[in-house]
């Protein structure tokens, strides 16, 4: 290798050094000027009241105090034949409607109450209730609790078909 090809090398190889430490320092400046924490406004709850027979599944999201009225949707809203209403395929469209709705109102969390009929009537949630819950979760938001608040007596009222019951 003769002189002058040495010179050029090691000029160039100065230059390259160069180069990648104004890269990495400007890189250093970028990171530092864009700052990590994002504001948001104040956490804005409700609650999710759904309603799960045997029939139809009903959502239905209100403020804290269960007063105001947010978003409603039911699964008949969402099918079109009457014995799809308590699916958990309408009840995951009838979710998917009022988380849509929450969002766009700024709602980030909220506590769900599952209701069954209660009374005389079935003491278990419908099969659109599970259906309804997980659509909610995979929303986006926060949930809060999920309570059971379907009406049970304590003495019962009488079942309907009389004393010696139904005759077939």
């Amino acid at each position: 290798m003769s002189e002058t090809e040495a010179k050029v090398e090691e000029v160039s190889v100065k230059e390259t050094e160069a180069v990648v430490d104004e890269v990495k320092s400007e890189a250093k400046v970028e990171t530092k000027s864009q700052p990590e924490t994002k504001k948001e406004g104040p956490e804005k709850w409700g609650i999710i009241h759904i309603y799960s027979s045997y029939n139809n599944t009903i959502i239905h999201l209100t403020d804290l105090t269960g007063g105001e009225t947010v978003a409603i949707s039911s699964g008949g809203i969402h099918v079109n034949a009457d014995r799809y209403e308590s699916s958990p395929f309408a009840a995951m469209k009838a979710a998917n409607a009022v988380v849509e709705s929450a969002k766009n109102k700024g709602f980030n969390g909220f506590h769900i109450r599952v209701r069954a009929v209660g009374g005389v009537g079935s003491r278990v949630p419908g099969p659109g209730a599970q259906a309804g819950i997980r659509a909610l979760a995979r929303g986006g938001f926060k949930i809060g609790r999920i309570d059971d608040v379907t009406p049970i007596p304590h003495d019962t009222t009488r079942k309907k078909g009389g004393k010696r019951g139904r005759r077939v």
